[in-house]
């Protein structure tokens, strides 16, 4: 049944391969135009593409993890596309035999159903000066074309952006754990169909939207002028980031319009599903239910540990030297409150690891306070630094003496007699009014548990 909204996308994610689908040009490197082609990648009469085993491989191991129905064999069609952006006016891809079929993705206790998945070359990327409604010609950079690219199409599933974004999220995460996705070599982008019940749900197609940010807030945008615009047939629209609207293109072709036919210059290739299933890694699930059992995390912990690639890594490797509730506990809490803080995306984190569990191990044996700790990471999550040499420097170390902690204690009672009295009255609150005068004393190095339970002894003395 259908709901306000319904949005279905075709996510293109760029394969992480040092050479392109079909050439030997590479995917990185010279960015001065048209300096990473070849006649492959240009379509130059008599020239003959050869299919890249590690694209291959990697579409293969994500349609699995995506519990797809896998393809026996990789066959590649060629796809009429009379456009600038692909020098030999078609493009190669899959239609009729995708490597994946009617897999699916769960997201907050809901499964979003893909449809297929498949392989294909990128085009050009084209340049409009001015802004692609008022340029006056176009420019072709053929650097790009030919990279390698996994579609990933969604069934009409997602009911909202925010549901479009937690989808996409999930799904670099996947492609991050299969080493098929590197957010700082590779760009995803998504062409987002869109409709809602006010229109009788006639849909509007958003094209070539990047970054999952971007695909919440054009959808958004969609979404509102559609219940303030309507729409009157099925059409094609550019997102601009800059101006944050969508811009009419044309108005939607339908797939009959490219004239599929099987590439001839590409033959068949066997999928050898055993070999490639003994080459998946540990994915979110397994390493979710993992973390339960041999750490110990709560469901809830180990949900959003395994969630996301990032906060996996720097957990696994915590581990090795911490206990691992409190590493969860860190990186779950204090790592995500500074990087929400400093507006970094844990797929942007740049954060020194080894010096992230330097602090923990500080922090288990009690050298420094939960609230050093707190008032460090702050400063390594924007800053480079050892965090033992900072610790030394600054003079950060907890106030582990307890005949110190004991002097000052017995300066505090003796400047809130009060709040004292108040504590052995039956407030229980008023003791967290002292302990905060000890720890100003001991310049918030003291270890609170510590300095309460020193209190109370002597209080009840």
């Amino acid at each position: 049944m259908k709901g306000e909204v319904v949005i279905g996308l075709e996510v293109h994610a760029e394969l992480n391969t040092e050479s392109k689908l079909f050439c030997a040009c590479p995917t990185q490197g010279e960015e001065e135009p048209n300096t990473r082609t070849c006649p492959v990648c240009l379509g130059h009469p008599g020239s003959k593409p050869v299919a890249n085993k590690k694209a291959v491989e990697h579409a293969a191991k994500l349609a699995m993890a995506l519990n797809c129905r896998l393809a026996k064999q990789v066959i590649f069609s060629r796809k009429s596309y009379f456009y600038p952006d692909l020098a030999k006016n078609y493009q190669i891809t899959q239609y009729e035999v995708p490597i994946g079929e009617n897999g699916s993705i769960d997201i907050s206790g809901k499964r979003i159903r893909i449809k297929r998945l498949h392989i294909e070359e990128d085009p050009a990327s084209m340049i409009h000066p001015g802004g692609i409604g008022k340029a006056g010609y176009v420019l072709v950079d053929y650097n790009r074309s030919g990279n390698p690219l996994a579609e990933i199409v969604t069934e009409p599933d997602i009911a909202s952006p925010e549901e479009a974004r937690e989808f996409l999220k999930a799904l670099i995460t996947l492609l991050r754990y299969l080493g098929a996705f590197d957010p700082s070599k590779n760009i995803i982008k998504a062409d987002a169909n869109i409709s809602i019940k006010e229109t009788g749900y006639k849909r509007a197609e958003i094209k070539n939207i990047t970054g999952f940010r971007e695909i919440e807030k054009a959808l958004e945008y969609e979404i509102a002028r559609q219940k303030h615009e309507g729409i009157s047939s099925q059409e094609t629209r550019s997102w601009d980031a800059e101006k944050g609207m969508t811009q009419l293109l044309r108005k939607k072709e339908t797939e009959e319009d490219y004239g599929y036919i099987f590439d001839p210059d590409l033959v068949p290739i066997d999928i050898e599903r055993e070999e490639l299933e003994k080459k998946l890694p540990e994915l979110p699930d397994k390493k979710r239910r993992r973390y339960t059992k041999e750490y110990r995390l709560s469901e809830d912990d180990a949900r959003i540990l395994a969630g996301e690639f990032s906060l996996a890594q720097i957990f696994e490797k915590a581990v090795e030297k911490t206990r691992p509730v409190l590493a969860a506990r860190w990186i779950r809490g204090e790592l995500m409150r500074v990087l929400n803080y400093n507006k970094i995306d844990t797929s942007e984190m740049k954060i020194n690891q080894a010096q992230f569990i330097s602090l923990l191990q500080l922090l288990e044996k009690k050298k420094i306070t939960d609230a050093t700790a707190q008032k460090i990471l702050e400063k390594l999550a924007v800053d480079d630094i050892d965090v033992e040499s900072y610790v030394k420097k600054e003079k950060l170390g907890a106030v582990s003496d307890l005949r110190m902690i004991e002097k000052y204690c017995r300066e505090a009672i003796a400047e809130n007699l009060q709040a004292v009295s108040d504590y052995k009255s039956g407030k229980d609150i008023a003791l967290n009014f002292i302990l905060g005068s000890v720890m100003r004393k001991s310049g918030g190095k003291a270890d609170p548990k510590e300095v309460k339970e020193t209190l109370k002894k002597l209080i009840n003395l």
